[in-house]
């Protein structure tokens, strides 16, 4: 089964579908289970997320490390580890984590 396209690739689907299978496949086989755990792999791109302002990408993220095992305490912790690095701007966009 083929992931769901992000919505902010999905209008290059139509120009260069090739480049956007790639970039699918490379981002399904980095962000597997492999000798870090996929949860985990989340939480960092969600923290990465958090640092750019990316709100809507904490969100999906967040939601995407909660299927692959990450409990509430280790994405709580994830925020405060945005916090740390990143301040209260951070912290602001980091609680979109907790938005279902």
């Amino acid at each position: 089964m083929a992931p769901t396209l992000p919505p902010w690739i999905q209008p290059l689907q139509q120009r260069d579908p090739k480049f956007v299978d790639t970039y699918m496949a490379q981002r399904e086989h980095i962000l597997r289970d492999g000798a870090i755990p996929a949860k985990y792999k989340h939480l960092m791109t969600m923290i990465v997320d958090a640092l750019q302002t990316h709100p809507d990408g904490v969100q999906t993220i967040a939601n995407r490390a909660r299927a692959a095992g990450a409990s509430e305490a280790e994405i709580q912790e994830a925020v405060e580890v945005v916090y740390l690095f990143g301040g209260t701007p951070a912290l602001v966009t980091a609680m979109n984590a907790f938005k279902s």
